[in-house]
C-alpha cells in the first residue's frame, strides 16, 4: 500500500554540544530514575575527556546530508526533519514543526538497527507523547523497520571488519579473534524481544562475508546495578579471559551501534584499548557504517519501500525482515530491579549515554 509520506523524520538519542551541556543533559537522560548524583558525575566526566561534547550530533548531521543527497537523486523527493530524545533538537521541538509546516504523514527513521524497549519501544511512546499535545494537527509517524539484517548494513560492517583484520599481518589474521560489541540491556528487556537473536544473526552474516570463523558476541557500557542482571560478557572481562588463555591479540567490532560516538570512543577506544595495552595485547578496532553509501542508500530504500508500496522488503540470512508496524505488545519495558534495603525504588546506574540503542 502506498502511504504518501509528507517527510522523513530522523530519530536518534542525542548528545551535549559542549561542556556547559552535559550535566542537562545527563539530567535529560536519567529524568525518573533513582539515581546517586554522584555516579552521574562520574559519567560527566567521560565527556570532558572529549571536551565535553559527545561527536553523535555531528555524526548525524553528516547522515541525514548524505540521506538527502541520496533522496533528491533516486526519490523520493521528501524533505528532513531532526529530532533527539534527550537533546537538541529534541522530539517534541522538531515534531511541532513538522505540524506548523503542515506535514501530515512521516516515514520515521531511529538510529537502532534492533529490537528492543529501549531501542524501539521507547521511541515510539517518545513519538507518542510529543504528538499528543498537538490534537487534530499532530502528523501521524510510521517508524521505518529495524534493519539488522540488511545488507545495507550488514555489507558494510563487514568491509569495516575486513579493513581492521587487515591491520595485521596475513599469518595473523585467521588466529585473531573477534569480538562484536553491542549494548548490554537488562535480561528481563532481553527475554522479551528479539534484541539477542537479531545481534545473533548480525554478527553471524558480518563475520561470514568478512571470512571469520573466531567471533563471538559480547557486551559493553551497562549501566544498571550489581543486583540487577545484564546480558553478558562484557567485553572488557572477555579480553581479559582471552589473554588468560595466551591470545596476544583481538579485533573489536561494534555491530551495535551505527556511529563512531562517545560509547564508542570511550567504552572501546579508551577503556578497552588500555585494557589491551596493560595486557600487552594488539588491538584493533572496526569503524561503524557511518556514512558508508550502502548504508545512506538502505535508509532511502527503507523510505522507498513503504512510500512506494513495495512489496520487496530486502532482507539476508536466516531470519525474515522485522515487521513494519509493531504489536501492541511488542518490546515491552523491563521489569525494575528490586529495591536495595533502604531505597525507594531500584537503583540503576547512571547510562554511559550516548548510545542510540
Amino acid at each position: 500500500m502506498t502511504e504518501n509520506y509528507d517527510a522523513v523524520l530522523f530519530v536518534s538519542f542525542g548528545g551535549p554540544d559542549g561542556p556547559d551541556d552535559v550535566i542537562p543533559f545527563l539530567e535529560n537522560v536519567l529524568r525518573g530514575r533513582n539515581v546517586p548524583r554522584e555516579r552521574m558525575l562520574e559519567v560527566a566526566e567521560h565527556y570532558q575527556h572529549f571536551g565535553g561534547r559527545s561527536p553523535i550530533n555531528e555524526q548525524n548531521l553528516a547522515l541525514i546530508a548524505a540521506l538527502r543527497t541520496e533522496l533528491a537523486a533516486r526519490g523520493p523527493q521528501l524533505p528532513i526533519y531532526w529530532g533527539n530524545r534527550n537533546w537538541h533538537p529534541l522530539l517534541p521541538d522538531t515534531i511541532r514543526e513538522m505540524a506548523n509546516a503542515g506535514v501530515r504523514r512521516v516515514a520515521a527513521f531511529v538510529t537502532s538497527a534492533y529490537s528492543s524497549y529501549s531501542g524501539c519501544r521507547q521511541y515510539r511512546e517518545n513519538i507518542a507523547a510529543a504528538l499528543e499535545p498537538l490534537g487534530e494537527q499532530a502528523p501521524r509517524i510510521d517508524k521505518l523497520r529495524a534493519f539488522f539484517n540488511h545488507p545495507g548494513f550488514v555489507e558494510p560492517m563487514a568491509e569495516n571488519l575486513s579493513r581492521s583484520l587487515a591491520a595485521f599481518a596475513p599469518e595473523e589474521r585467521s588466529s585473531t579473534p573477534v569480538l562484536f560489541t553491542a549494548h548490554s540491556i537488562p535480561t528481563s528487556m532481553s527475554e522479551s524481544c528479539n534484541y539477542v537473536r537479531q545481534l545473533q544473526e548480525s554478527c553471524r552474516l558480518v563475520a561470514s562475508l568478512a571470512g571469520v570463523s573466531d567471533w563471538e558476541l559480547v557486551y559493553q557500557s551497562r549501566s544498571g546495578p550489581a543486583t540487577q542482571p545484564w546480558l553478558e560478557p562484557d567485553v572488557c572481562d572477555r579480553i581479559r579471559s582471552l589473554h588468560e588463555a595466551g591470545r596476544s591479540r583481538v579485533a573489536l567490532a561494534p555491530i551495535g551501534f551505527i556511529s563512531d560516538h562517545m560509547e564508542v570512543l570511550y567504552d572501546l577506544d579508551t577503556e578497552a584499548a588500555e585494557l589491551c595495552r596493560s595486557l600487552g595485547m594488539r588491538m584493533e578496532r572496526a569503524a561503524t557504517v557511518g556514512t558508508a553509501p550502502a548504508f545512506v542508500s538502505m535508509i532511502r530504500d527503507l523510505v522507498a519501500e513503504r512510500h512506494f508500496g513495495s512489496s520487496d522488503r530486502v532482507a539476508v540470512g536466516n531470519l525474515p525482515a522485522s515487521h513494519d508496524v509493531c504489536p501492541l505488545d511488542c518490546c515491552p519495558a523491563p521489569r525494575r530491579p528490586p529495591a536495595a534495603p533502604g531505597t525507594v525504588g531500584g537503583r540503576p546506574n547512571a547510562p554511559s549515554p550516548d548510545s542510540p540503542r
